[in-house]
C-alpha cells in the first residue's frame, strides 16, 4: 500500500468516516451562482455543502475504484464481503455463505492473471488488430502512454462471480461491458459486434445461445475467442458444450480453471488511473434504436462514491441485497460503494425476482436500493396484512392509528431530516419490520422512475424507515442528487449532489422557461466528474448531447423549486409532446405521472394522442391488490383473481367509473384536454419481455403505439367515454 498511498489505510477510511454523511441541513439546500444566469437558461446551481467548488475524490489520491478497493481490503481483510445461498438437495436454498475481502482480492487477482494467460495462449486467436492487443503490459498506464484495452463482457445475474468480475477489470485496467437477457439476440450480437469482444463471463446457461449467435455471425463475432462459465463444467457432461464452443472457434473454460492458471501464472495488478475507461454500459433507449454505449471512466466511478459517501453513511459491516440487474449502473454503483465501504453484499438465490422477500428474511439487510415497481408490489402486500385487512379487524385498527399517526408525524417540517418517535406505534410498527424482514433495515432508496409520493409516505410510515429519491442515468454514473430520507413531501429528487453542478434551458414550445413563477423550469443540464464524456464509437449522438460549454443535455425536463432549497422535481421529457387537433400541446410523460401520483389503484399509464384527435386515450395497468379493494368499496363485491379482475372492467359502466375516478383524482392538476376520455385496461399491459419498456421502466413510445395500434384505434373509434362526466 506505501507504493499507493502516503498514509496508512486506516487513516485514510478513519479520516473518511469520521466526516460523513454529511450535514444535511447544507446538502439538502442548493444555491444559485451569482451572475451565472444567461439568456434562455437558469442560474447555475451547486449543492449548499460546497458551492465554491465540486468534489470529485473521498479523499486525495483516492481516485480510482482498484485504490479503493484496495484501502477497504487492507483494513477490512477478515470482515464478510461477498455471500451467496447454497442450493441444498431438495431444492430450497440454505443460509447465506460468505466469502471476506482478502478471499475476494485473491480470486480477484487469480482471475485476471488466469484471464490474461487463456487469452495470450488462445488457439483461436488471429492477426486482427484486437487480439494482437490481448498482452499484459504492466506499464501500459505509465504516463504518456497509449493503450486501448480490449473489452470483456459480463452476462448473468447478479451473483459473487459478477462482482469479482468487475473488480478484476478495475484491478487489471480492463474495460468491461455487460449483456442481459432482455436485450435479445440482435441487440446482443450488435454490442459484442460494436465492441469487438474477445472474452464472455457468464453463466452456464448463457453459453449455448453465445455460441449459435457466433455460428450465425462468423464475420461480426470473429473477434469473440474465450468464453468462461461462472458455474463448474463437468469434462464428462459438458464435453458436447465444449465441443460446440470448439466449432465455433472459442475456448470455454470455467472460472475454476482461469483462477487456478491465474493461481499457478500470477501477474500483479495493473493500476488503472482516473482517465482509464472502466465500464461502457449500454442504455436500453425508449426509440427501439440499438443502445448507445456510454464510456464510463474511474474518474465518473469515483465521483459517484463520493455521491454515495454524501447522502450515505458506509458503514462498515453493513450488510446490503444486490437485487436489481448489475447490468444498469444503479445497482453497480451501490455494490462498489458497499465494497468501498467495508460493507458485505448479499445476492439473491437466483434470477427470478420473486424470491426477493425470502432472500431479504434470510438476509436481513441494512440497506436497500430498489425501483417504484418492486415498492408498489410492497406497499400492497404491507397494506393487505394492515390496513387492508379486513379478515382481522383489530390487527386493522391497531395498523390504521399506527400508521396514520406515522405518517402524521413525519409531514411535520420539523422533521425533515429524522425519524420522529413515538412510544407505542414505533414498538409495534418494529414487530411489522421484523415480520418480513426489515428489522436491520435503515435506509431504501428508489430512482429510475417515477414513483407516488403517497407510496414514498406510506412505506416510511408503515416501515418506519428512510426512503430517499435519488435522480440519475447511465451517462451520470446513477445518482447525483437525492431527497432526504424523511422529506415531508415525498416528491422532489432533492438538491444537485456536491460531485455536479446543474442550470435548466428554457423550451418556450412546451411552455417552461427559467422565469417561471415559483422557480425555473427546462431542460436539466448537467456537469462535473461524474458525467460521461462520450458515446461509445458514437461521436454525432456525443456532439448532440453536449453543448459548447460542456453541459450535458439529459433530456428531462426539470423545475427547481426556490421556496424549498432549490430542489428538483422532474416533471417531463424533452420532445414528449404532440399538437391535439384543436392545437393544444400535450406532454403525455407528465400526464402519466400525475395519474400515477393521484390514483394508487393503477400502477401502469401509457398516454397517447395525436393531431387528427381533440382528446387523448390510454393504456391502463392495474394494481392487482390495491384494485381489488377499490372494487370492494365501491362496488361490495370480492374480486381478486386477475382474470377476473379484467372481466369486471370489461362492463363499459365499471370502464366508465374507473376513468371519472381517475379523472377526479387528478382534477385541479390537469387541465381537460390532458384527461384520458377512454382506456384500455389489463394488469400488466407494458413489460420488459413484450419490449415496451426499457428494463428501468421507461416507456418506448413508438414501439407502444405501432404494439397498441389496433387497441388505440378501437378506442378512438368508441369515442370519448367521459363527455357527459365531470372533466
Amino acid at each position: 500500500m506505501s507504493s499507493l498511498f502516503s498514509e496508512p489505510p486506516a487513516i485514510i477510511v478513519k479520516t473518511i468516516e469520521s466526516q460523513v454523511p454529511l450535514d444535511a441541513s447544507f446538502t439538502s439546500k442548493a444555491v444559485a451562482l451569482p451572475n451565472s444566469q444567461e439568456e434562455g437558461y437558469s442560474s447555475v446551481y451547486r449543492n449548499g455543502y460546497s458551492p465554491d467548488r465540486l468534489i470529485s475524490v473521498p479523499y486525495p489520491g483516492l481516485n480510482t475504484l482498484y485504490s479503493m478497493f484496495e484501502v477497504s481490503t487492507a483494513v477490512n481483510p477478515n470482515l464478510k464481503c461477498l455471500g451467496h445461498r447454497v442450493k441444498k438437495d431438495d431444492g430450497t436454498f440454505g443460509h447465506y455463505v460468505w466469502q471476506d475481502f482478502k478471499t475476494v482480492q485473491t480470486r480477484r487477482n487469480n482471475l485476471g492473471s488466469g484471464i490474461f494467460f487463456i487469452l495470450q495462449n488462445n488457439p483461436y486467436k488471429t492477426e486482427s488488430r484486437v487480439h494482437q492487443n490481448l498482452q499484459y503490459n504492466p506499464a501500459i498506464n505509465a504516463k504518456g502512454a497509449d493503450r486501448e484495452s480490449f473489452i470483456l463482457t459480463i452476462f448473468s445475474h447478479n451473483r459473487p462471480e459478477w462482482d469479482i468480475a468487475d473488480l478484476t477489470c478495475a484491478a487489471y485496467s480492463i474495460t468491461n461491458t455487460a449483456l442481459y437477457d432482455t436485450l435479445g439476440p440482435d441487440t446482443s450480437k450488435y454490442i459484442l459486434n460494436l465492441t469487438e469482444c474477445p472474452i464472455v463471463l457468464c453463466t452456464k446457461d448463457k453459453i449455448r445461445g453465445l455460441v449459435e449467435l457466433k455460428q450465425s455471425n462468423p464475420e461480426e463475432l470473429s473477434n469473440l475467442i474465450s468464453i468462461v462459465s461462472m458455474d463448474d463444467l463437468n469434462e464428462e457432461s459438458d464435453y458436447a458444450l465444449k465441443e460446440a464452443c470448439h466449432e465455433q472457434n472459442i475456448a470455454l473454460f470455467d472460472y475454476t480453471q482461469v483462477e487456478r492458471l491465474g493461481e499457478i501464472n500470477p501477474l500483479p495488478p495493473i493500476p488503472p488511473t482516473p482517465e482509464t475507461i472502466f465500464t461502457i454500459t449500454f442504455t436500453s433507449g425508449t426509440t427501439g434504436a440499438y443502445p448507445k454505449g456510454v464510456v464510463l471512466t474511474h474518474q465518473n466511478a469515483v465521483a459517484g462514491m463520493v455521491f454515495m459517501y454524501s447522502n450515505f453513511q458506509g458503514q462498515r459491516e453493513s450488510v446490503m441485497l444486490s437485487f436489481l440487474p448489475l447490468a444498469h449502473i444503479y445497482q453497480r454503483l451501490y455494490d462498489q460503494f458497499a465494497l468501498a465501504a467495508g460493507g458485505s453484499i448479499g445476492f439473491p438465490q437466483g434470477p427470478s425476482p420473486l424470491t426477493l422477500l425470502e432472500d431479504i428474511q434470510e438476509l436481513r439487510p441494512h440497506a436497500l436500493a430498489l425501483v417504484p415497481r418492486v415498492y408498489t408490489k410492497l406497499e400492497a402486500g404491507i397494506k393487505a396484512q394492515t390496513i387492508n385487512n379486513d379478515e382481522k379487524p383489530f390487527l386493522k385498527s391497531l395498523f390504521t392509528k399506527a400508521i396514520n399517526k406515522k405518517m402524521e408525524l413525519q409531514a411535520r417540517p420539523e422533521n425533515e431530516h429524522s425519524n420522529p418517535s413515538h412510544f407505542f406505534y414505533d414498538r409495534l410498527l418494529n414487530l411489522l419490520r421484523k415480520k418480513i424482514g426489515f428489522n436491520n433495515v435503515m435506509s431504501m432508496s428508489t430512482g429510475s422512475a417515477p414513483i407516488s409520493p403517497e407510496t414514498i409516505k406510506f412505506l416510511k410510515a408503515s416501515l418506519n424507515t428512510a426512503l430517499p429519491q435519488g435522480y440519475g442515468m447511465s451517462e451520470t454514473f446513477a445518482g447525483v442528487m437525492a431527497s432526504s430520507g424523511f422529506e415531508t413531501e415525498s416528491s422532489s429528487c432533492g438538491a444537485i449532489g456536491i460531485t455536479t453542478e446543474c442550470r435548466l434551458r428554457d423550451l418556450p414550445s412546451m411552455g417552461y422557461t427559467s422565469k417561471d413563477e415559483g422557480g425555473p423550469r427546462g431542460e436539466l443540464l448537467l456537469r462535473g466528474p461524474q458525467i460521461f464524456k462520450e458515446y461509445f464509437k458514437n461521436p454525432e449522438e456525443t456532439a448532440k448531447s453536449f453543448d459548447k460549454d460542456g453541459w450535458f443535455h439529459t433530456g428531462d425536463v426539470a423545475r427547481i423549486d426556490s421556496t424549498r432549497g432549490n430542489k428538483i422535481y422532474i416533471i417531463d421529457r424533452v420532445k414528449n409532446f404532440f399538437k391535439l387537433a384543436q392545437g393544444e400541446y400535450v406532454t403525455p410523460e407528465r400526464i402519466e405521472n400525475t395519474y400515477l401520483s393521484s390514483f394508487p389503484y393503477i400502477q401502469q399509464v401509457f398516454a397517447h394522442g395525436d393531431s387528427l384527435q381533440t382528446y387523448l386515450v390510454g393504456v391502463i395497468g392495474l394494481d392487482p391488490t390495491s384494485i381489488s379493494a377499490y372494487i370492494k368499496s365501491k362496488y361490495h363485491e370480492t374480486i381478486t383473481e386477475p382474470h377476473d379482475i379484467i372481466n369486471f372492467f370489461q362492463d363499459p359502466a365499471h370502464k366508465r367509473q374507473l376513468l371519472l375516478d381517475m379523472n377526479d383524482a387528478v382534477s385541479g392538476q390537469l387541465h381537460g384536454f390532458e384527461k384520458l376520455h377512454n382506456i384500455k385496461i389489463d394488469i400488466e399491459p407494458l413489460t420488459v419481455e413484450k419490449n415496451l419498456v426499457t428494463p428501468t421502466l421507461k416507456i418506448k413510445r413508438p414501439i407502444c403505439a405501432a404494439y397498441f395500434k389496433d387497441d388505440l384505434q378501437s378506442l378512438y373509434d368508441e369515442g370519448s367515454i367521459v363527455r357527459n362526466g365531470k372533466l
